[in-house]
């Protein structure tokens, strides 16, 4: 099938949906509850983001409420930051079953969603929701919501630049910034699948929302999400299609 003919599908993610902690690691966050409640412990409101994403494009999501002190899905294996001060002193054994437990089924269930709809004729745009705190080591994050991306690949370059001429149409006087507060191509989730998948056939993109807008709440948080995904409809590539064009994914699954 010709690249261009191929219909583009939608996959959302959220690694950092909760600051859960299983039972049998709980002695060694007895003292973690100020971290654990805090930017560090999960990303705020990134699994309200993923559901409304979700639920708009009537795509798969795979979430996390793990807190990502236990291990950190947006980490790759070796990585320095895969554990935390809490669980990096754990035993090789128990680091590997954390690995096995938590890690590998949550990035595998993602890579084989999308290997499955490129293998039947897809292109996939792959949406990662994290959110990011206003302020970190006493500098101010000046932006309201962060599209990350790698500007080496033109379809993320083309398909991020209309989402943020949509935004900015949606919420006037709002800030987008693109690879802000990080940059695109650093270690995560999105940066190891497209080691996997081509360009041509996936798009991967994180999406930073501020915490400041999840922590105001109410109507604000809500008409915010509002137009995020209003704009995100607007910037969907020519031809996407529905979830229903390809069934079989799992509407959610948690780890």
């Amino acid at each position: 099938m010709d690249e261009a003919q191929r219909p583009w599908l939608a996959i959302v993610t959220c690694e950092h949906g909760g600051n859960h902690i299983p039972l049998e690691y709980r002695d060694r966050f007895r003292d973690a509850g100020e971290a654990l409640r805090s930017h560090r412990g999960y990303d705020a409101g990134a699994l309200t983001m993923a559901r409304d994403f979700a639920d708009a494009l009537q795509a798969p999501l795979f979430a996390s409420t793990t807190s990502r002190l236990l291990i950190d899905l947006n980490r790759s294996l070796g990585h320095p930051g895969l554990y935390s001060e809490y669980s990096r002193t754990l035993a090789p054994a128990e680091r590997r079953r954390l690995v096995e437990s938590h890690y590998l089924p949550h990035r595998q269930r993602i890579e084989e969603a999308v290997a499955g709809m490129v293998a039947n004729g897809g292109r996939v745009v792959h949406l990662a929701s994290h959110s990011f705190t206003p302020e970190l080591n006493g500098k101010v994050r000046n932006a309201d919501i962060g599209l990350l991306y790698d500007p080496g690949r033109e379809e993320e370059r083309r398909f991020c630049r209309g989402w943020g001429a949509a935004l900015g149409a949606a919420l006037p006087g709002s800030r987008t910034r693109f690879n802000y507060p990080y940059a695109g191509k650093s270690d995560g989730l999105a940066t190891f699948l497209r080691r996997r998948f081509a360009g041509e056939v996936y798009i991967g993109v994180e999406v930073e929302i501020n915490q400041g807008h999840v922590m105001q709440g109410g109507r604000h948080w809500r008409i915010l999400r509002e137009r995020v995904v209003q704009a995100l409809l607007a910037a969907m590539p020519a031809g996407a299609s529905r979830r229903d064009k390809f069934p079989g994914q799992p509407t959610e699954r948690f780890i």
